[in-house]
């Protein structure tokens, strides 16, 4: 098996850059691919546009709070698609409401995980999104 594929649904470069850095200092090898709207994730996973020759991810690690489209509302479209349902999804948002984790998880989420304020918080996390990739 080749290097496991991430798609990070993530529209704030602050947070893209501290996944990248933890990844790094846990030794996490994977590509990662970002989008910063749900329109553009969806467009990914579906090979559409510009994203005709986008890899399929092993994993989407997905914000909720996404210009243009909702993480709700992209999760809802991958639940429901016949050629989506199956991806892992994991939920990875600053909010901490419960009602966005409950929705999250009946939408097909595997795991919901509010972003840490702490670099360490952040490996930990990190090394928790990793359960749901495949084996190397």
């Amino acid at each position: 098996m080749g290097v496991r594929v991430v798609l990070y649904v993530e529209d704030e470069d602050a947070a893209v850059f501290l996944l990248e850095t933890a990844l790094k200092e846990a030794k996490i090898d994977l590509e990662l691919h970002r989008v910063s709207n749900g329109e553009d994730a969806l467009a990914f996973l579906n090979r559409t546009g510009a994203y005709h020759d986008a890899p399929r991810p092993d994993l989407v690690l997905l914000d909720l709070n996404l210009p243009r489209k909702s993480g709700l509302e992209v999760l809802s479209d991958i639940h429901t698609s016949e050629a989506l349902h199956n991806l892992s999804v994991v939920v990875f948002t600053s909010s901490s409401l419960a009602a966005d984790r409950r929705k999250s998880l009946a939408l097909g989420a595997q795991e919901y995980i509010t972003k840490p304020s702490s670099f360490d918080g952040f490996l930990t996390a990190i090394r928790t999104v990793c359960n749901y990739l495949p084996a190397n």
